[in-house]
């Protein structure tokens, strides 16, 4: 290693309270590259030598171990507890997640959007205006700074922006028209998976002696949607494609290679 390399130690384990949230402790003198790359990566700082990650796809673990590589790539030391480990060799699957003809590749693309939109409207990058139920799921209507203002469909991992608009009248009136008596003013509440990652965010400089190591981790709040992929129910799959798309107008059906050729 050269004599250039960053002094620095990043230590990762699962954070005590809020089970999937991965923490950083850093240790050493040259701080500054292991703080740039967890930021990179979505890691939070809470302290001087904490930085937190915490997601509304509960994907945690995968982040963290893109980013330990990243972090080993620059000459950095990283150690990873044994339970984020355990979690990290173990593949996760979404159950029942209703985009049933995507591979876990995709399905992590879809949760990787929803979670920007979530940390715009976290950052104040994204304003949402009014919000509904449309009778299946939230939407609302927002607008970027310096950029366009969007319709958004969908909770949580699911989230999507399903229109764009040039101006926040358009958006605003377009979204009046669709919803009608339904509209309410402001951001819609938070979901009870918004509000278990904004409790960690709060929690982690209390949770901070407990930290370094693998401590007991309390199981979560709710029940977490996430199985492995061996046991993941396979379900009626025509079944759920045919609910998903009834309740959202902006998908519908392809088949990209006829049935009798796909044999």
């Amino acid at each position: 290693m050269p004599d250039t390399a960053p002094d620095a130690h990043v230590h990762l384990a699962l954070h005590p309270e809020h089970p999937s949230a991965v923490v950083a402790t850093i240790t050493g003198s040259t701080l500054h590259t292991a703080r740039a790359t967890l930021a990179s990566e979505g890691f939070r700082p809470a302290s001087d030598d904490t930085m937190l990650l915490v997601r509304i796809d509960h994907e945690e673990p995968h982040y963290a171990n893109i980013t330990a590589s990243l972090l080993r790539d620059t000459g950095i030391t990283v150690d990873i507890s044994d339970q984020l480990q355990e979690e990290i060799d173990t593949e996760w699957t979404w159950a029942d997640h209703p985009m049933t003809w995507l591979d876990r590749n995709e399905i992590r693309l879809v949760s990787a959007e929803a979670q920007k939109i979530h940390d715009d409207i976290q950052s104040g990058r994204l304003t949402l205006h009014l919000h509904a139920h449309d009778g299946h799921t939230t939407v609302a209507v927002g607008t970027y700074q310096h950029a366009d203002s969007v319709h958004l469909h969908g909770e949580n991992h699911l989230r999507v922006v399903s229109s764009s608009y040039d101006t926040p009248g358009e958006a605003i009136a377009d979204f009046e028209r669709l919803y009608g008596d339904a509209v309410r003013p402001g951001p819609p509440p938070p979901t009870d998976t918004e509000q278990q990652a904004a409790q960690a965010l709060a929690a982690v400089s209390t949770s901070a002696p407990a930290i370094g190591a693998d401590a007991p981790v309390r199981p979560p709040e709710s029940k977490t949607e996430l199985v492995p992929v061996y046991a993941a129910d396979p379900g009626d799959h025509e079944g759920l494609l045919d609910k998903f798309l009834e309740e959202q107008g902006e998908w519908e059906k392809y088949q990209a290679i006829p049935i009798e050729s796909a044999c």
